[in-house]
């Protein structure tokens, strides 16, 4: 009996250093900033040895307080961004938001806003040092009135080496999103 209650321990307390050694991974978040991006809704996938990045930036020829209001307006989402089936909850600092996109319907993401500087940057995050997503939404006010609209998604932890293979890519999604964005909100924009 001795022996079965050693091995058990040892176990244990292997599995505990696992799991701390997991959760204590970095999480990075952000590779590019989003000024160095180029403005022309393409998105751009980087790896780095800690990191994958996807971001994308596009100019939207609407001032920042139309940009802005799509951005915060969770229920709305589906009704502009062509990858997004639902967006639960309020966008606001240290809420919380059940995202279902079009790329894994069946799966529901639960974010935290952790960043939120009105008409100029937010930041939603999920996971931990196992594995985290970092997306960064950030408004760049141009000459005459419009924005460069950046976003980017930064994929970190230890996790990641792991389960990249099985990622999907999200360029796809990038791409649509910035391009949503920019026809709703110049639609919605008065003329200049």
């Amino acid at each position: 009996m001795g022996k079965v209650l050693k091995a058990v321990a040892a176990l244990t307390v292997i599995g505990l250093g696992v799991f701390i050694w997991l959760k204590t991974g970095t999480v990075v978040r952000e590779v590019k900033k989003p000024g160095e991006l180029k403005a022309d809704g393409v998105t751009v996938k980087t790896r780095t040895d800690d990191a994958l990045d996807y971001s994308v930036a596009i100019y939207i020829g609407a001032p920042a307080p139309i940009v802005w209001a799509l951005l915060v307006d969770a229920n709305a989402y589906p009704q502009w961004n062509s990858t997004i089936v639902k967006l639960d909850g309020t966008i606001r600092k240290t809420e919380r938001l059940k995202l279902v996109a079009k790329i894994a319907p069946e799966r529901t993401f639960d974010l935290k806003v952790t960043d939120f500087q009105k008409e100029k940057r937010m930041v939603w995050e999920d996971g931990d040092g196992a594995f985290a997503g970092v997306r960064t939404f950030t408004l760049i006010p141009n000459e005459g009135g419009g924005v460069t609209f950046a976003m980017s998604e930064t994929l970190s932890g230890r996790m990641l080496p792991m389960i990249e293979g099985s990622l999907p890519d999200f360029t796809p999604e990038f791409n649509g999103f910035a391009a949503d964005l920019k026809k709703v909100a110049e639609k919605i924009a008065p003329p200049g």
